[in-house]
């Protein structure tokens, strides 16, 4: 074998992965069809959310306390900075779902937060106009991931360990043998005992290679930068945000390093075509329409629109991930359809993936959640 594990994407998730494994003694070879970080994958736009009372269910609780540990645990080890204890405050009104798993989450895994009427919201935080009726969930120890950092160390921490890391080189193969498997980039195919797959935006190209069809959509999305009272939306006095309207989702950071307070629209993402390059943002007029109207009801602080980028999502069907073993190769792994809320888990979902390649293929993690065959005929 040339290698132990070959992981096809190094982005949030494969990156991780390659790392833990790596860190482990294991020979991991890492194949990416651009060079990580960059702007094709899920990870670009400098900053995520990390939330531990999950809106999105409980069962996204045990990982996301998980990933906060490892993200530390990367911090302490690296010279990037990662991690910013900005608190998120999560709004909404008081009976709907987000809300309502986000109070359960917290009380039954003793989380820190503390609850808040519209008014102790606007009064603690100027920057807010919360309309009345609505209640917000502060999670104190939460606050902001520097995604393209972390990335970085990633990368570093993995290479440094003696990962092998090959770029701008799109998977054109894929042979699963009974205990083995064969990978072709362009003029070269590399063999090992176990895949991991996390390509990404990706996914749907390969999953043909690997006698598989799953349910994902990939969507553009996008969000913007603002221009900012510092005195204001300074990170050190103002939290990250999720913000629940009636037929819309927002999320959105204070200005970190003076960069400005970033918005996005979390849903109504636009179908992709993945034979087409990502529209850039400005391509449509709800890209700086949506995000300005949220910040002229909510936080009417805000300065101007500055500069907005679009991303990808790949959705599954019921918005929750997929991570799990091939149904019918026990040592081909496939982490995808992260549906836009995947990056603050990719520490905790690295270290599973690599644990489900290793030793008794098994995680100590509930991810039966995130079972495929919830997707298969």
């Amino acid at each position: 074998m040339d290698y132990e594990v070959i992981i096809i994407g190094a982005g949030s998730m494969g990156m991780a992965a390659g790392y833990y494994l790596a860190r482990q003694g294991k020979s991991v070879l890492l194949i990416d069809s651009y060079n990580p970080p960059h702007v094709e994958g899920s990870h670009h736009g400098e900053t995520r959310i990390i939330r531990h009372a999950y809106g999105e269910g409980e069962s996204y609780v045990e990982m996301a306390l998980r990933a906060q540990e490892l993200w530390h645990e990367l911090q302490e080890q690296s010279d990037e900075k990662i991690f910013i204890p900005t608190g998120v405050v999560n709004v909404g009104k008081p009976d709907s779902t987000f809300i309502q798993n986000v109070i359960s989450s917290a009380k039954n895994y003793s989380l820190n937060i503390e609850q808040l009427t519209a008014d102790e919201i606007n009064q603690r935080w100027t920057g807010f106009q919360v309309p009345e009726g609505y209640i917000g969930c502060y999670e104190v120890d939460s606050g902001v991931l520097m995604s393209e950092n972390g990335i970085r160390a990633f990368r570093k921490q993995a290479e440094a360990h003696g990962a092998v890391l090959k770029v701008n080189a799109p998977v054109t193969s894929i042979s699963i043998f009974e205990n083995s498997v064969k990978v072709g980039i362009a003029e070269e195919s590399f063999t090992a005992e176990s895949l991991i797959m996390t390509p990404g935006a990706g996914t749907r190209r390969l999953l043909p290679l690997i006698n598989l069809e799953l349910p994902l959509q990939e969507e553009r999305n996008t969000f913007s930068w603002f221009d900012t009272d510092e005195s204001i939306y300074n990170s050190t006095s103002f939290p990250a945000f999720s913000f629940e309207l009636p037929t819309e989702t927002y999320y959105g950071f204070p200005s970190i390093d003076q960069a400005g307070v970033k918005i996005g629209r979390h849903d109504g993402g636009i179908p992709r075509d993945m034979s087409q390059p990502l529209e850039e943002f400005g391509a449509y007029e709800q890209d700086e329409r949506d995000v300005s109207r949220y910040a002229e009801r909510c936080m009417p602080s805000v300065g101007p629109h500055k500069v907005g980028k679009a991303c990808t999502y790949t959705m599954t069907p019921d918005e929750d991930f997929i991570i799990d073993k091939h149904p019918d190769h026990d040592h081909v792994v496939i982490a995808c359809g992260f549906s836009g809320h995947g990056f603050k888990f990719s520490s905790v979902i690295g270290e599973i993936l690599s644990q489900l390649v290793t030793e008794n293929r098994e995680t100590e993690l509930d991810i039966s959640p995130f079972s495929i065959k919830r997707f298969l005929n």
